[in-house]
């Protein structure tokens, strides 16, 4: 199949930015999307011409570094799907397709198709983790976990922090990123202890990252490759509200 590309191109961080349009002929529509593009690359290279940057590495929807707007959404056109996952015969033969990187203040530009996402590693880095000392690993079966519980756990761990989310949302905001890692903790009893530190670190980090505010839009629900659901941000919001009751309260003592 033959295609039209209009692609971002920008040499760094700070430079001006363009579309650059590429045709693309001969693509096998078994391709992957980045298969494709490591085609584009390979013309583009014996001509001495820059080639496309952009980020992968798994290639198999688990990392979620792959992550590129492709004609206006998030990973493409194919819902629950990663870039990388998104095969050429989703396009039609002699289609055009815009591809450019995610745009949003806390994820810059390093390069093409490259964004920054290390502002997801500093909402982490503020208490997406367990510290109690808990010993050696207890068998499996040591903390009973109900199976409601346990269930919405691993939907919510289920988040590859990829950032369509922010790439889609209105408002840029990284709620659906931030509520899914919290609930994947929140609900397990090895979580429950710093669940109210944790839920304020988490969500004063994302803040101070310059990530927008949410407006229910639904828009970070429906790209998203894992199919989270916005039932994990209600749940980030009632932790955090209970969070702050009890700060207030413990300053009042």
């Amino acid at each position: 199949m033959d295609i039209t590309l209009k692609i971002w191109r920008q040499s760094g961080p700070d430079a001006p930015g363009q579309f650059q349009t590429l045709a693309a002929s001969d693509i096998s529509e078994n391709a992957s999307f980045l298969e494709m593009l490591d085609e584009v690359n390979e013309r583009l290279i014996p001509e001495g011409k820059e080639p496309i940057a952009f980020d992968h590495d798994c290639r198999e929807g688990i990392c979620g570094a792959c992550s590129l707007v492709i004609n206006g959404i998030p990973h493409g056109p194919e819902a629950e799907t990663t870039t990388c996952q998104l095969y050429m015969r989703m396009f039609k033969n002699g289609a055009n397709i815009t591809v450019e990187p995610y745009r949003c203040r806390p994820f810059p530009i390093v390069k093409d198709l490259i964004v920054d996402r290390s502002a997801f590693d500093t909402i982490l880095q503020a208490g997406g983790y367990i510290s109690v000392r808990t010993g050696s690993a207890p068998d499996a079966n040591a903390a009973p976990v109900p199976k409601e519980a346990a269930d919405k756990a691993m939907d919510a761990a289920a988040c590859i922090g990829c950032g369509a989310c922010v790439a889609a949302c209105p408002n840029a905001s990284a709620m659906l990123f931030t509520a899914a890692k919290l609930t994947h903790l929140n609900q397990l009893p090895q979580g429950k202890p710093e669940q109210g530190r944790r839920t304020l670190h988490m969500v004063a980090a994302m803040d101070q990252a310059g990530f927008g505010n949410c407006t229910n839009v639904g828009e970070c629900e429906a790209v998203c490759p894992q199919a989270i659901s916005l039932d994990v941000i209600a749940a980030m919001n009632r932790d955090y509200a209970r969070a702050k009751i009890r700060q207030f309260l413990n300053r009042k003592r």
